[in-house]
């Protein structure tokens, strides 16, 4: 695979699954633009990026402001000449609570970032991307975006959500040869286990076929792929990177 060449846009790239998703577009050659509301994170992801010979750069963004995604891809035309990839990525889990005892305002947020976010993002990234003639979206959903889940239906409800949204972006702009996809991770490996006690990260490893969680460049690398012209045939699809925990 060859990135070389394309301007790529990770959202949520400061951290976790998001920093990986930039460090592998980058090292494919990718010229990779950094967002995320955490500034120092995500210029230590590009530090680290050009340190390593790669191309990146930090715009803050806030996934919940729909205007604040028009200004970045303002930015990365007048600065870089389009965008050819966009990976929105950027989300939170929200309140682990029954259905009934969720608040509103955690609903409206977990909402507002990994659903309605993505909406704002792919809206402003879309016409870009006509502009360009062509590109690629990868749609970060989660494997319980294909199925339920106790204690966590904000959560869900979004990732489904995003799902729908990706398939319907791929049947509205595949004509204009605008691929999109989503990957669905399950339990990966990120800052967010640190605080989890050792019982729960072995029940949450015996959930996957393999036997345990996942790491974030294993995530990484399919997004690369599904990025990249080497998938030019794949479009409006779901790859779940869930060490067989939808297998059951």
């Amino acid at each position: 695979m060859s990135l070389t060449g394309k301007t790529a846009l990770v959202t949520g790239g400061a951290r976790g699954i998001g920093r990986a998703i930039a460090t592998r577009l980058a090292a494919g050659g990718a010229r990779v633009i950094v967002c995320d509301m955490q500034t120092d994170d995500g210029s230590l992801v590009v530090d680290d990026i050009r340190k390593a010979g790669g191309d990146a750069h930090f715009l803050r963004l806030d996934v919940s402001d729909p205007d604040a995604h028009v200004s970045v891809i303002d930015q990365i035309e007048k600065r870089w000449g389009g965008l050819d990839i966009a990976c929105n990525n950027a989300g939170i889990t929200g309140e682990f609570k029954l259905t009934a005892d969720q608040t509103i305002d955690s609903w409206r947020r977990v909402i507002d970032v990994n659903l309605s976010g993505m909406f704002y993002g792919v809206r402003a990234q879309i016409p870009a991307m006509l502009r360009r003639k062509g590109g690629s979206i990868v749609n970060t959903a989660s494997a319980l975006g294909l199925v339920g889940r106790r204690d966590i239906s904000p959560y869900v409800a979004a990732k489904h959500g995003v799902i729908g949204l990706t398939k319907s972006i791929a049947l509205e702009y595949g004509v204009h040869n605008i691929r999109c996809n989503a990957v669905a991770p399950a339990v990966i490996k990120t800052d967010f286990l640190n605080t989890a006690s050792e019982e729960r990260l072995v029940e949450a490893a015996q959930q996957h076929a393999l036997g345990r969680i996942g790491n974030v460049h294993e995530v990484a690398e399919v997004v690369a792929f599904l990025a990249d012209d080497a998938a030019s045939f794949l479009t409006g699809s779901v790859y779940p990177v869930d060490g067989g925990y939808l297998a059951a």
